[in-house]
């Protein structure tokens, strides 16, 4: 039999290739709108490089960058109908303006700039919810602004059920909630009025996480309040009443509850989780570190790591379900300029002569202002 020539070699060739590549290639998920790997998403790529929950040295760092000026921010402005009093800091008589236009940049990628029609494209017939205490809620407002904007009136509106509420995208079926839980596990009255935080329970606060598509969580600030502002008389585990502990080791127990939940009760291929590291507070000087701060620090002469982000590093990485760290401590921590401060709410003329009479809010944020970034970085993790 005569040998096949070159032509006839050559056809035949690209004829296995093609077969085998049709049927050798490993198995792949295709993924359509109505299943669990929708989060596989092709627009993705507009991230250069995100952290993930395990470092590679591919990874980018997202904490090693600078904040650098940009006159296209901020993406909306205070007349936002949905920021809170103490927040609108412009609208409170803040003569500056220069916090709402800093943007952090990453030295090794970027973060995409919020673009709130592709966020509710992505988030389209689904629910997220953001869990915590006031500066949680913070982020929530600067969320629901970035959003809102592109929603015409009559087809957004808000919802209120019990400790949370929900902002609702109409057209895109899409709800923003908030859900109050600073402590994420059950704090109750006890006998004798006593307030008794227990350690180990927390389905109270998480009925209304269910059926959530995606969740941020932070909890940092309520357990190291002092004594003073203590919102508890005692810790409680079992059926052993706690009257001290180690504020720490009772978070640590308090975050462990939380990884229990979770694990136990949430979907990987359905849900996704993100856990928010705590916000900075610039309280030192009694409350007045961050007054009339008018640029972010360009460094840190000393790097601090809180004791509470040791401890939460600790119970995520125990965790089977995979949760995203989102450390927004380290950038924040420079942006002493972007706290109310005195302007947490309408003050005169005369009062802005002699503000020393009155508190200064150094733990929540100015909208639009550094939030805003928090939820940038949020929308590029998703």
């Amino acid at each position: 039999m005569a040998k096949p020539d070159l032509h006839h070699q050559l056809i035949l060739f690209f004829l296995a290739a093609s077969l085998c590549f049709s049927i050798c290639k490993p198995f792949q998920l295709i993924s359509g709108p109505g299943d669990g790997f929708s989060w596989i998403n092709e627009e993705d790529s507009e991230v250069d490089m995100v952290q993930t929950r395990h470092d590679s040295s591919s990874s980018c760092d997202l904490n090693s960058g600078k904040w650098v000026y940009d006159q296209s921010y901020p993406l909306y402005d205070s007349t936002c109908p949905y920021l809170s009093t103490a927040v609108t800091c412009r609208k409170n008589g803040r003569p500056d303006s220069d916090y709402e236009k800093w943007r952090w940049k990453p030295h090794g990628c970027s973060i995409p700039r919020f673009d709130a029609l592709k966020f509710l494209g992505k988030m389209r017939r689904k629910r997220i919810m953001l869990v915590g205490d006031s500066i949680m809620r913070n982020q929530w407002e600067s969320l629901v602004c970035l959003v809102q904007g592109v929603i015409p009136t009559g087809h957004k509106t808000v919802s209120y059920n019990g400790p949370s509420m929900a902002f609702h995208a109409l057209d895109f079926e899409t709800t923003i909630e908030f859900s109050w839980a600073p402590l994420l596990v059950e704090l109750k009255k006890g006998s004798g009025n006593k307030r008794i935080l227990h350690l180990d329970m927390i389905e109270e606060n998480a009925r209304y996480w269910r059926n959530v598509d995606v969740l941020v969580f932070d909890s940092a600030h309520w357990w190291t309040h002092s004594e003073q502002w203590s919102s508890w008389d005692y810790y409680m585990e079992g059926q052993s009443l706690i009257k001290s502990m180690n504020p720490m080791i009772a978070y640590q127990k308090g975050l462990t509850t939380w990884a229990k939940w979770i694990d136990l009760n949430l979907d990987p291929r359905r849900n996704r989780v993100i856990f928010r590291s705590m916000s900075p507070r610039h309280n030192r000087e009694n409350g007045w570190k961050c007054y009339n701060q008018r640029e972010p620090l360009a460094f840190f002469s000393h790097q601090h790591v809180p004791e509470q982000l040791v401890v939460l590093k600790e119970v995520v990485r125990k965790m089977s379900f995979p949760v995203y760290l989102q450390d927004i401590t380290t950038i924040s921590a420079l942006r002493r300029d972007g706290h109310p401060s005195v302007y947490r709410r309408a003050i005169s003329q005369e009062e802005r002569q002699h503000p020393s009479g009155f508190s200064s809010d150094c733990s929540h944020w100015c909208l639009p202002g550094v939030p805003d970034i928090w939820n940038e970085m949020l929308n590029a993790i998703l």
